[in-house]
């Protein structure tokens, strides 16, 4: 685990809420000069925990899609059938977040989809499919109240 320190946490509470913060506003921030700043950026670049920048695009002004979120539940609980579901999800383009949860149910899905009935037509493909589920439950999203990027609270890790 690497050590960090404050100038740390604050660099990457900074870069979390905005990657496109040039060097100077960045050391200045922190309190630091360009040169001790940057190489801090650098050293957290290269020990992986900076991963990457990227952008936070709105696909609903290219393409307006409709967001669906589906409980899967298995009917097979074996490293098997778990394999044969998630290359499932990985193939699957309309599918953009999968995890597998722990109380009941074995995964939650959040498809992209055009519309409801391509949502029913693809999870319809899968219910006959080999992937073996058992039950499943959807959620069709009314209206999104909360979408933010994931930040770094700082305060907890000192």
């Amino acid at each position: 685990m690497m050590k960090l320190d404050r100038y740390d946490l604050k660099i990457l509470d900074i870069l979390s809420r905005d990657g496109r913060i040039t060097k100077s506003k960045l050391a200045e921030a922190i309190n630091l000069s360009v040169s001790p700043c940057w190489e801090r950026v650098k050293r957290l670049e290269k020990a992986g925990v900076i991963e990457g920048y990227s952008a936070r695009i709105n696909a609903d002004v290219l393409m307006p899609r409709n967001p669906v979120w589906v409980q899967i539940e298995l009917k097979q609980h074996n490293a098997e059938s778990f394999a044969r579901f998630e290359a499932l999800v990985m193939q699957t383009p309309d599918v953009t977040e999968c995890v597998a949860v722990g109380g009941g149910v074995d995964y939650l899905v959040k498809f992209e989809v055009f519309s409801i009935d391509n949502y029913q037509r693809l999870i319809d493909s899968w219910l006959v499919s080999d992937v073996g589920i058992e039950r499943y439950f959807t959620y069709i999203v009314t209206k999104t109240v909360k979408r933010e990027p994931i930040g770094v609270d700082t305060s907890t890790l000192l």
